[in-house]
């Protein structure tokens, strides 16, 4: 039972992540935080790197504490958590920067009805330059429109 829950924690948080990326997206990379997500929408620099690039530490960093409960405190679902967290981070790295944002010459060829409809609805979302009026802040879910 033990291994069941263990696993269940891993999936579990790795789906609340994506709640989680669209909050931290729609709130905070959109509100308070703009200055370091604006470069991401209006290419105002040169460089491979974005400040938008800056965002994945605070995930980064709250997998660690993860770690940290589990190998510290004792606490038996801080790993399943921490692996949860990193797995979406990976997820969204691969999706979002490789597949959708092509910043390496991968998974060029990849086309299916998922894949257009989440490439489509960060389009949609890229349409808008600004701060505030934007749509679809998810990555893995998006409104069903977008795989007609």
């Amino acid at each position: 039972m033990e291994i069941f829950l263990w696993i269940l924690s891993l999936i579990g948080s790795f789906s609340i992540m994506e709640f989680m990326a669209w909050f931290t997206h729609k709130y905070i990379m959109h509100g308070i935080l703009w200055y370091l997500h604006e470069d991401h929408h209006k290419k105002d620099h040169d460089s491979w790197f974005e400040r938008n690039d800056t965002f994945f530490l605070f995930y980064a960093i709250v997998s660690m504490l993860f770690v940290l409960s589990w190998a510290k405190l004792d606490f038996f679902y801080g790993l399943p958590i921490a692996i949860g967290i990193f797995l979406y981070g990976l997820t969204y790295f691969i999706v979002h920067d490789i597949f959708i944002h092509r910043r390496f010459k991968i998974f060029r060829n990849v086309d299916n009805k998922y894949a257009r409809g989440i490439r489509l609805a960060h389009k949609m979302h890229h349409k808008n330059i600004h701060k505030k009026g934007g749509e679809c802040f998810g990555m893995l879910i998006v409104p069903f429109k977008y795989f007609k």
